[in-house]
């Protein structure tokens, strides 16, 4: 049941290589957790979970926040070979 997605945003003319992943995540309660971490790519960054009853509302949490950065000029990780 995890969902995972990884964003980035980078602008080299600003020197800017910044992470933004989000992430669904069970407790060891029987919730939901909506785990973000933020920072620039290659170093540590930061997180904070926040705690859902159900499913459809960390579902809604998390394209609340895919939403708000992907309007602040993140997209979505390219894989690498």
């Amino acid at each position: 049941m995890l969902n995972l997605i990884v964003l980035d945003r980078i602008d080299r003319t600003r020197d800017m290589h910044r992470f933004y992943v989000l992430s669904i995540e069970p407790t060891l309660w029987g919730e939901l957790s909506l785990v973000r971490q933020w920072g620039r790519i290659g170093r540590r960054g930061r997180s904070r979970v926040d705690l859902h009853c159900d499913h459809a509302s960390a579902r809604e949490a998390l394209d609340s926040w895919l939403e708000r950065k992907r309007g602040r000029g993140y997209v979505p990780r390219q894989p690498t070979t």
